[in-house]
């Protein structure tokens, strides 16, 4: 029997159709979540943490708590509008959290500098990452178990490190979420160009959360390594 080679072509040019649907609709609500991003940023800015300041370990795990419940809630819903209502809700929150480190940077005299510096460099990583994973032809699948074991190991530095507070760690960290975050958005934008993440609400958070915290930690590099202080 002769395979049917019009039906497979058709097969794949629908599943290559498919994809990049996901892939239009999630660079569509990424870039409409930096809209409420902003937004919460601005207030952050503008508000007085000093409640944090009070408990900053149980505040930090209050916070990691309810981002995380936010997570769970958007992968639960998904598939409805709910998701992509929660998802706008959580980067308005993340925006919010965003605040105290502005508020430090842009205490220094070169700080707006040093906040465009970090968003101008984060979104050429963001573009070169997401330009290798839509043109190259390697399988990248087999980066989840290295992604996996990292974001374990980073976390668990995270945790310990409210105990510790070490700076030395914390900058080690935070160059540490710059390179797993830019795999991150390598890894991800690959699978939806592959096929192998259909949902593109799921994408959106995973390059959101990949973008929030690259941006945060290069800021964080440069102000411990260019920061100017009256």
């Amino acid at each position: 029997m002769q395979p049917n080679l019009n039906t497979a072509y058709q097969t794949t040019t629908v599943a290559a159709g498919s994809s990049q649907k996901v892939l239009r609709n999630t660079y569509a609500l990424l870039a409409l979540s930096l809209v409420p991003t902003v937004i919460g940023a601005v207030v952050g800015t503008n508000m007085n943490f000093a409640f944090m300041a009070g408990s900053p370990i149980v505040s930090s795990l209050l916070m990691l708590a309810v981002i995380y419940g936010l997570f769970f809630a958007i992968e639960k819903n998904k598939d409805s509008g709910l998701g992509v209502a929660l998802m706008l809700f959580l980067t308005l929150v993340m925006g919010v959290l965003l605040g105290p480190l502005l508020q430090v940077a842009l205490k220094l005299s070169n700080g707006a500098e040093l906040v465009m510096l970090a968003g101008g460099s984060t979104a050429a990583v963001f573009f070169v990452m997401a330009g290798i994973a839509t043109t190259t032809k390697r399988d990248l699948s087999g980066m989840s178990k290295f992604l996996t074991v990292g974001a374990i190991v980073l976390m668990v530095a995270v945790i310990a490190n409210l105990f510790l507070q070490l700076p030395a760690l914390h900058l080690t960290l935070c160059a540490g979420f710059a390179l797993f975050s830019s795999l991150m958005i390598l890894w991800q934008v690959k699978a939806v160009v592959d096929g192998g993440e259909t949902n593109y609400v799921s994408a959106t958070l995973t390059l959101y959360i990949s973008i929030y915290n690259l941006f945060s930690s290069l800021l964080q590099l440069l102000m411990a390594f260019g920061g100017e202080r009256d």
